[in-house]
């Protein structure tokens, strides 16, 4: 096997750390939904994740407002939504009404679900600390919803530079992770 330098620009596409998703949130009458792929499940009880949310991001002024968002996992279907909200502010733009996505009401935050979205994510900052070096920020998923009716989701996944891979094909083994 011959290998070859890497930009170390491009390392991320080998550590892609999930499905891209669709974080949105709200505070005094202002909703906003933007397209993220940098997040990190931290802990199984109580499900906790790390996400990146830029401080030049629209959507970054009303979770440190609100303090709590939610996770919407969308699926290939999603992916001129998914990539037309990472393109777009919502400081000037309704970007629900722009990209056809339907927000409806979340049971335990302010931000609103996506319905398009197979899974949701109802979530709390409880960790800051990381906040001003790195826009790191700790969430605590406090209500979870899923569409029984997707069995194997099709989730997009960022490889940079508008291209995406779709999560597909499963394989299964008899020995089990901790």
């Amino acid at each position: 096997m011959v290998k070859r330098p890497l930009p170390l620009s491009k390392v991320h596409a080998l550590l892609e750390p999930g499905p891209v998703v669709l974080l949105t949130t709200a505070h005094r009458g202002r909703v906003d939904v933007m397209t993220m792929s940098w997040h990190v499940p931290m802990e199984f009880e109580p499900p906790l994740v790390g996400c990146v949310v830029s401080d030049r991001d629209f959507s970054h002024g009303l979770l440190k407002a609100s303090g709590e968002c939610v996770i919407n996992i969308p699926t290939k279907d999603l992916l001129d939504a998914v990539v037309g909200c990472g393109n777009t502010s919502g400081r000037d733009t309704d970007k629900f009404a722009r990209f056809g996505l339907t927000p409806r009401p979340a049971s335990m935050v302010g931000a609103p679900l996506i319905d398009e979205c197979f899974a949701n994510l109802e979530c709390r900052v409880v960790d800051k600390r990381l906040a001003k070096a790195y826009c790191f920020l700790v969430l605590e998923v406090v209500k979870a919803w899923r569409d029984p009716a997707v069995k194997r989701p099709s989730t997009l996944h960022h490889e940079g530079s508008g291209t995406f891979m779709v999560a597909g094909e499963r394989v299964v083994t008899r020995s089990r992770m901790p």
